[in-house]
């Protein structure tokens, strides 16, 4: 139980940083004369995290942990720290168009168009198999394939304006 309360601490530890040092990235994005395209699926996909993680603090803390897919997880946070990397300080949780800017073609960027979504893809669908939890990862997979097909359209049409 307590290794579960640990991995738990630190996906929200790291949940909560991230939107520190994107709110950052976001402000100076808009200091320098970006605007923000299309706002208003921002609150579901907040409400979509916040929901799967309290899910996970709720159902995962007594349940027995599956080391196979934490190592899974382990890899995809991987994959989140390379993107995150990769995009400095234009990483944020928004999207956020700079004029002029061209796109990041390096790190996961050079195989993929958003590496970012498919590792949100992965934590979502895997976090909860972890602790065996499949309806959790089913239920959360289709409501974020969901929310990732209004992002994703909003973000390409933002991208090719």
């Amino acid at each position: 139980m307590t290794l579960n309360i640990v991995i738990l601490a630190l996906v929200t530890i790291e949940r909560l940083a991230e939107l520190v040092y994107a709110r950052r990235n976001t402000a100076r994005l808009l200091a320098a004369g970006g605007h923000e395209v299309a706002p208003g699926h921002y609150p579901a996909i907040v409400a979509l995290h916040a929901a799967w993680l309290g899910a996970l603090w709720w159902l995962a803390p007594d349940r027995p942990l599956d080391l196979a897919w934490l190592a899974i997880f382990v890899l995809i946070e991987l994959g989140r720290a390379w993107v995150i990397f990769s995009l400095g300080r234009r990483w944020t949780t928004r999207i956020i168009i700079i004029p002029g800017e061209t796109l990041v073609k390096s790190g996961p960027y050079r195989f993929l168009a958003h590496p970012n979504y498919v590792v949100v893809a992965g934590e979502i669908a895997v976090l909860p198999l972890v602790f065996g939890l499949w309806r959790v990862a089913l239920l959360f997979s289709i409501v974020n394939a969901i929310v990732l097909w209004v992002r994703i359209r909003a973000e390409n049409e933002a991208l090719r304006r």
